[in-house]
C-alpha cells in the first residue's frame, strides 16, 4: 500500500461563532470545496427556517424524541441555546471517524466543549469572530430570517460566545470573507496531515529504516 493511499483516521473539524459571523456559510463553503469533508447534520427542536430541509441542515424533532435520544446516550454533544435543544448523532460520526472520514461540526461553545471531552485527539476546533458587535447586528438582520426579538436577543448572548474563544485551537476574525475561508481552508488541511492522524507513517518509516544503503 503507498503512502499517497495509505488508511488514515478521519478528524472532527469543529467550527464555532455567535450568531451572524459566518460560521454556517464558512462550513457550507468548504463542504463544498472538499468532497472528502462531511457535515454532522445535527437534531434540533427548533422549527425549520425558510429554505431549509429536514436531513440537511438539521434533522427537526419534536422535545420528546430528543429527549428519549438523550436518555440513551445518543448524542456525542447536546445543549439548549436560546430555547431549542441540538445535538450530535453519535453512532454515524464515530463510524465515519474509524473509516477515514473527516467530519464537519457547525456548532456553540458548548457543544464544541463536549466533543472535546468525549474525542479530544480527533478534535481540531476553530472560532470565528465577527469585526464587531455591529456588524454582527448588521448581518443578522440583512438575512432577513428572524424577527428583531430573537436578532436583539442573539447579539446580547454574542458576548457570552465570545468569551470561550481561548477553549479554541484556532481564531479567525470574518471581516473579509474570502480571506477568512482561505485560512480556514489552510487550518483543514493543515490537520489532516497531523502524524497522529497518519499512523500508517510508522510503517512507512520502518521500510525506509530496512532499507538497504
Amino acid at each position: 500500500m503507498t503512502a499517497t493511499h495509505a488508511p488514515r483516521r478521519g478528524l472532527m473539524l469543529v467550527i464555532s461563532s455567535p450568531s451572524g459571523a459566518g460560521k454556517t456559510s464558512l462550513s457550507r463553503r468548504l463542504l463544498v470545496d472538499h468532497p472528502e469533508l462531511t457535515v454532522s447534520v445535527s437534531w434540533t427542536t427548533r422549527a425549520p427556517r425558510q429554505g431549509e430541509i429536514d436531513g440537511r441542515e438539521y434533522h427537526f424533532v419534536a422535545r420528546e424524541a430528543f429527549d428519549r435520544m438523550v436518555e440513551a446516550d445518543g448524542f456525542l454533544e447536546w445543549a439548549e441555546v436560546h430555547g431549542n435543544c441540538y445535538g450530535s448523532p453519535r453512532q454515524p460520526v464515530l463510524d465515519a471517524l474509524a473509516a477515514g472520514q473527516d467530519v464537519l461540526f457547525d456548532i456553540d461553545w458548548q457543544g464544541s466543549r463536549q466533543i472535546t471531552a468525549a474525542a479530544g485527539p480527533d478534535v481540531e476546533r476553530v472560532f470565528i469572530l465577527p469585526p464587531s458587535i455591529e456588524e454582527l447586528r448588521r448581518r443578522l438582520y440583512s438575512r432577513a430570517q428572524d424577527t428583531s426579538e430573537v436578532i436583539e436577543r442573539r447579539v446580547a448572548w454574542a458576548k457570552n460566545e465570545i468569551e470561550h474563544w481561548r477553549e479554541y485551537d484556532h481564531v479567525l476574525v470574518n471581516e473579509d470573507f474570502d480571506q477568512t475561508y482561505a485560512d480556514l481552508a489552510h487550518i483543514y488541511h493543515a490537520a489532516r496531515l497531523e502524524r497522529k492522524r497518519n499512523p500508517w507513517i510508522d510503517g512507512l518509516v520502518q521500510r525506509l529504516m530496512d532499507e538497504q544503503l
